[in-house]
């Protein structure tokens, strides 16, 4: 994985270059809340929406040059690539889906039989059709040659927050309000797969690119990897304190990246391909906390923490495995700006380490067509361990999710603690300066 893209409440959009000794970039246009960013294919550019009714397309690269596109008349939710880098889709508070062509930079066409404010709109693999979603309770299926809308999907309990396509492109995911993720045949129009398994809104869902499991984000503080040939719940993921607003996959699915309201982006990685014939998914999880602020005019390495309120992040083509086991601490605001120079020095790491809890739920239809075991063998004696053991497992696996939750929760206070010793030291300073000022003739 080269990079990350984050878009952040506090207006700015972040490249995150996971190469060891490479600079982040902090690129500064947009005039409000960033909504949405994504990676073109080639990973040569970057789109963000934003509430200012803008969508801005940026080279990740230090100049920070953008182009804006301007025809929304409301905050724009949503921002996509088409596979062949060629179109963007955008989607906003004014009741439409836009398509744009990325290397004219023009407005094409616009699509709006959407009766409320649409939150997402992602192309197909093949790019001859687009998704979206809506307030209306409603997710729409759109040819893009004809721009006629070709089948509603309703949502009856509440509204789809985010949709995209499996990577086959025969069905499609919606993350909904009502707590629920559905999976959606778009040629029988019949829902494959309902997965009641958080306990909160669900903001976002990524597949991977094997089509085999979905990730979700929910507001419940936790993502949930669901394995979609068994139609199960397989694990649920702690590590965000507080509502969990973004997940995405990288290319080849080794990494994944979540964004919550606490400030911070977690990078974290997945061996899916080779557990797969153990029956197992090991994860692990790199993040850092903040706790020293960069100078204002310097081009920090900012750590994946330091937006105010992550509310989107996008992982880049994936040709650098991420080395280090920590990232350097700072925390950036508003008024942070890029030059040349680097970051103090003495930065302090932190390791975090996520509560992963494995757990199933009521077998739905599978999207795969495979042999199943006869539905009256236990899961433990599947693998040949006996149910004594299985369930001393499943109670020591219970006991350190516990443990786990507890030592983040006290991280979290040990950072508070931190974070106000800090702030009393700079009060400190500046009542020293300002008196010196005040002693001098």
């Amino acid at each position: 994985m080269k990079q990350i893209a984050t878009g952040s409440m506090d207006s700015c959009v972040m490249i995150w270059n996971m190469k060891p000794q490479m600079r982040a970039y902090r690129f500064d246009g947009h005039k409000d809340a960033v909504t949405s960013v994504h990676f073109s294919p080639s990973g040569h550019l970057v789109a963000s929406a934003s509430r200012d009714k803008t969508v801005r397309l940026w080279v990740p690269s230090m100049k920070a040059e953008s182009t804006v596109f301007r025809a929304h008349t409301a905050t724009v939710r949503s921002v996509n690539f088409s596979g062949d880098g060629q179109t963007l889709v955008t989607a906003s508070d004014d009741k439409t889906i836009k398509v744009w062509t990325v290397h004219r930079q023009k407005f094409l066409f616009s699509l709006n039989q959407h009766i409320n404010w649409v939150r997402c709109a992602k192309f197909s693999p093949d790019n001859r059709l687009i998704v979206s979603s809506s307030d209306d309770k409603t997710i729409k299926l759109w040819d893009k040659n004809s721009r006629e809308c070709i089948h509603s999907f309703y949502e009856h309990a509440g509204y789809a927050n985010y949709v995209d396509f499996h990577p086959s492109g025969t069905c499609i995911a919606a993350a909904s309000t009502d707590n629920s993720v559905k999976v959606w045949d778009i040629r029988s129009h019949k829902m494959l797969q309902h997965y009641q398994v958080h306990s909160g809104v669900v903001n976002s869902l990524s597949f991977h690119p094997a089509g085999n499991f979905l990730i979700t984000a929910s507001s419940d503080s936790t993502m949930k990897i669901l394995d979609l040939v068994e139609g199960k719940l397989l694990y649920t993921l702690h590590g965000h304190q507080g509502p969990v607003t973004c997940v995405a996959f990288s290319r080849t699915g080794e990494y994944f990246s979540s964004g919550g309201s606490d400030e911070q982006v977690m990078v974290w990685k997945s061996n899916f391909d080779s557990a797969e014939g153990s029956g197992g998914v090991r994860l692990q999880h790199k993040t850092s906390s903040s706790l020293q602020t960069p100078p204002a005019s310097s081009t920090a390495r900012f750590p994946l923490n330091s937006h105010p309120s992550v509310l989107h992040s996008q992982t880049s083509e994936p040709a650098e495995h991420f080395h280090r086991q920590d990232s350097q601490s700072a925390a950036h605001t508003q008024s942070c700006s890029r030059s040349g120079s680097h970051s103090r020095a003495n930065h302090s790491h932190t390791y975090k380490t996520p509560s992963i809890s494995s757990s199933s739920t009521h077998r739905t239809q599978g999207l795969q067509q495979q042999p199943r075991q006869e539905e009256s063998q236990s899961h433990a004696s599947d693998g040949g361990v006996p149910p004594g053991l299985a369930n001393a497992l499943e109670h020591i696996i219970g006991q350190l999710d516990i443990l786990t939750q507890t030592v983040s929760i006290l991280e979290q206070r040990l950072t508070l603690t931190e974070d106000k010793l800090k702030e009393c030291l700079e009060n400190q300073m500046e009542i020293g300066l300002h008196l010196q000022r005040r002693e001098e003739p």
